[in-house]
């Protein structure tokens, strides 16, 4: 058995987003004018063998806390999904 984690980052509420403030510019200019904020993230899946969830969950946390979010000014959730075979 093997799990897949879907793991999501995105800025803290509180820190700025330029990217996300000129996605935002963009879209209103091009009359999407409801729009009122646009936040910019990562995506990144990452599969793990094992049959072990609580295990596959706290190596995914560690991942992110020690290399895939800068946890000063980012936030990480994931989904951890058990897949029926490793590919």
């Amino acid at each position: 058995m093997a799990f897949l984690a879907r793991i999501y980052v995105t800025p803290r509420a509180d820190v700025l987003d330029p990217q996300g403030n000129a996605v935002a510019h963009g879209l209103h200019s091009l009359g999407f004018g409801e729009v009122t904020e646009v936040r910019i993230g990562r995506y990144l899946e990452v599969r793990i063998g094992g049959s072990d969830r609580a295990a596959a969950t706290e190596q995914v946390t560690a991942m992110c806390e020690r290399l895939l979010a800068n946890t000063v000014v980012e936030d990480f959730r994931f989904e951890l999904d058990a897949l029926a075979s490793d590919r």
